[in-house]
């Protein structure tokens, strides 16, 4: 059984920052492809950001792109995004999720495994 866990959200200033961790337990990692997705109230699902399996390759939706990077340590089975320059609209639960199908990253219909999600606040 694959289970992900997102930590490290919380409430912070406009301006600050957070860095989310996502792990798992069942599943190594090492070998996927990985994704970050936020849903704010009343919002659908919107991706956030992605990483390949290496980690050699990143993409970033426009709306955070210069302010969060995902990076990942394999040998822990983890996947991280930096969030920097938070915004009030970076308001959101924020969810990692196992890619599993192919296609694009953007997709959230392409991941399989998904953990419960970590909130981040972001106040103005």
């Amino acid at each position: 059984q694959v289970q992900l866990l997102e930590s490290g959200g919380g409430l912070v200033q406009a301006g600050g920052s957070l860095r989310l961790s996502c792990t798992s337990s069942g599943r190594t990692l090492s070998s996927d492809d990985m994704g970050w997705f936020r849903q704010a109230p009343g919002k659908e699902r919107e991706f956030v950001a992605a990483i390949n399996w290496s980690g050699g390759s990143t993409f970033y939706a426009d709306s955070v792109k210069g302010r969060f990077i995902i990076s990942r340590d394999n040998t822990k089975k983890a996947v991280y995004l930096q969030m920097n320059s938070l915004k009030s609209e970076d308001t959101a639960v924020y969810y990692c999720a196992v890619k599993f199908y192919s296609g694009s990253y953007n997709k959230a219909d392409k991941y399989l495994y998904w953990g419960q999600g970590t909130q981040v606040t972001v106040s103005s």
